[in-house]
């Protein structure tokens, strides 16, 4: 039923998976590579067109300084910071109390409702660029940090659900009753009973949202025009040159873009693990 642990595997496939894997790693990694190494190429070596070989004027302090200083990135990363925090903080609280519900609540609709918000997970978001276009127009919400926030509130809130109702069923129901045996109030349950216990699950979840809400490129370049509201992702693409593309600028521009993600991962990596595994084993 479970797939057979390495150490068992016969002695040939072991070492075929062992050599295979460094090999398997570096593929997945050079495009990475490849960036790093762009970002600290001076433009004129671009022009020459030494791509791939290792640079031989560096030009990191230039590239950097240029993207930070010269450029409005910081102004960009402002308006990402504005739209990814009240965007995660508002679709894990959403989300914990409808989570919560529908755990612990037998109403009426509850199956129906968990099958709205599973139904909407399998929507392509690509289909429906034209009609949220549309709708923040007619509700002046187009091109501000408002009208993106509420999007990824919306579109979040739903899959953040899904995952916590089935983390918060996992839970001893024992735990319940038995706080509502001694008079906790249902705000007491939710707020001193299950939140303590869920935190890996709220840790994973602020993870993934974070990353999505952060790297994302195509909501705001469908719901956003000019510099007023546009995040970091949409602002890289002003990096490049009027007539020619610096490659160089642009590479840094995405790796000081991508690095709070990677900081929030590495900062949050034993909770993260710890939601994503919850259950996995009885016992």
């Amino acid at each position: 039923m479970y797939p057979m642990p390495v150490e068992k595997w016969r002695p040939g496939f072991r070492w075929i998976y062992r050599c295979s894997l460094p090999l398997a790693l570096l593929v997945w990694l050079l495009p990475l590579l490849a960036v790093m190494l762009t970002s600290v190429r001076s433009s004129a070596e671009l022009v020459q067109g030494n791509y791939w070989g290792w640079p031989r004027d560096f030009a990191a302090l230039e590239n950097y300084r240029t993207v930070l200083m010269d450029s409005p990135m910081l102004h960009y990363a402002w308006n990402s910071c504005l739209i990814t925090i009240p965007s995660v903080l508002g679709a894990i609280v959403l989300s914990a109390m409808a989570g919560f519900a529908l755990a612990t609540y037998p109403f009426r609709g509850n199956a129906l409702v968990l099958a709205t918000f599973v139904a909407g997970n399998f929507v392509p978001i690509q289909i429906l660029m034209i009609p949220v276009r549309e709708l923040t127009l007619q509700l002046g919400l187009f091109n501000s940090v408002s009208g993106l926030i509420l999007f990824h509130l919306s579109f979040q809130t739903g899959f953040c659900t899904l995952f916590l109702r089935n983390f918060i069923k996992e839970l001893p129901y024992e735990l319940i009753e038995a706080a509502r045996v001694e008079g906790a109030s249902e705000w007491q349950l939710f707020y001193k009973v299950v939140l303590p216990l869920i935190r890996p699950a709220l840790a994973a979840l602020a993870v993934l949202v974070f990353t999505f809400v952060w790297n994302d490129y195509f909501w705001a370049l469908c719901l956003t025009q000019g510099d007023s509201a546009a995040p970091l992702t949409v602002g890289v693409a002003g990096l490049k040159g009027q007539w020619t593309t610096a490659w160089n600028l642009v590479s840094a521009g995405s790796l000081l873009a991508a690095l709070p993600s990677v900081l929030i991962f590495f900062a949050m990596q034993k909770h993260f693990v710890a939601g994503l595994t919850f259950g996995a084993t009885k016992g």
